[in-house]
């Protein structure tokens, strides 16, 4: 749901404009000659975002900014001179940086945001466009729009050009340290390169995001034709691959039964950014609980698990992957729609 406030100010009152206790913080609309006597006057378009998702981890935080971007793209490409964050009502300040990074590439700005100096004090807003859900109610067109806007921003902003070679088909595989990574990283690693190398023309890259700054993963994704990792926030850089490029995801021992829907947002981004998921493997081995596997309180054994490996089905399937992707720049050009640095919506 969004709010477009024009005729009308956005006034912020706050008793204390709290980052801890939400239900201090509260907005509402004034009209222009009925503002208080002291308040404050911010000119000029604002983004205010009231969401429960947090700002600092990659996809929750993407999922509340797609909105604004829509948003952008149906108005002008209008930019925001500022944003004001909301997390359950409490106020917030900064972003993630890969977040902060996107919305710097997509709107050629850093964002700036609002902190409330004055207690006590209202704050208006001259023009404000209001988002209080993420991006669970647009359609997957407007999403894909999205997508390949922010995309081709972050290419152009990364100076990663399409006239640079890169390999027919890339595969990636987007490691993890710690939680969720593989036990035996040189056993993942050998099946995937051996299938690589039964295709031609195939590339295996072995990342780490953590260790890659934003443009490195910008360009890393845009030559990947294949993301090979398991599940974790380093999975939101798939939104910066080609168009019809595949997603391969892994899960310890445990999650389908407890983790809930949340654990399926890789799948919806996939299909949401215009990406083919092509399923996930789920290891049945792992850490035991001392409770039976349907009981909540085993999911704190298995949430941080690492992912075990099966060397058959592991080759069978990426075999099956890369095949299809084969067959697919065989007989379709890759729709490189938003490759050209100079070719982007906004």
């Amino acid at each position: 749901m969004s709010d477009l406030v024009q005729d009308r100010y956005l006034e912020q009152r706050t008793h204390g404009f709290d980052k801890h206790d939400g239900s201090w913080n509260y907005y509402a609309l004034a009209w222009p000659q009925a503002l208080p006597v002291n308040a404050s006057l911010q000119e000029g378009l604002t983004f205010v975002s009231y969401n429960h998702y947090d700002y600092g981890n990659m996809w929750h935080g993407l999922s509340a900014m797609v909105p604004f971007v829509a948003w952008s793209l149906r108005n002008q490409c209008e930019k925001p001179h500022r944003w004001v964050l909301y997390h359950w009502g409490e106020l917030r300040f900064n972003m993630g940086t890969w977040l902060k990074e996107i919305i710097t590439a997509t709107y050629d700005q850093e964002p700036e945001f609002v902190r409330f100096g004055y207690e006590n004090t209202p704050v208006c807003f001259e023009k404000a466009v209001v988002m209080r859900h993420n991006e669970g109610g647009m359609s997957r067109e407007r999403r894909i729009e999205v997508f390949d806007l922010i995309r081709c921003k972050a290419r152009s902003y990364c100076n990663s050009s399409s006239k640079t070679s890169k390999p027919r088909i890339g595969m990636t595989l987007l490691m993890r340290t710690g939680p969720r990574s593989f036990k035996n990283i040189s056993a993942v690693t050998n099946v995937f390169k051996k299938e690589c190398k039964r295709v031609e023309g195939c590339e295996l890259k072995i990342a780490y995001s953590n260790n890659l700054t934003f443009c490195e993963q910008v360009e890393l994704m845009r030559n990947t034709d294949v993301l090979v990792s398991p599940h974790g926030a380093q999975l939101t850089n798939l939104v910066l691959m080609d168009r019809n490029s595949s997603v391969m995801e892994f899960y310890p021992k445990g999650w389908l039964k407890l983790a809930g829907v949340g654990q399926f947002v890789y799948q919806w981004g996939a299909n949401w950014s215009g990406m083919k998921h092509e399923g996930a493997w789920r290891d049945p081995f792992g850490e035991t609980c001392q409770f039976p596997d349907t009981d909540r309180r085993c999911m704190s054994v298995y949430k941080n698990a690492k992912i075990g490996y099966n060397e058959t089905y592991f080759g069978d399937w990426a075999r099956s992957v890369l095949e299809r992707v084969k067959k697919m720049k065989d007989v379709v050009e890759r729709n490189h729609g938003y490759e050209s640095l100079d070719g982007c919506t906004c």
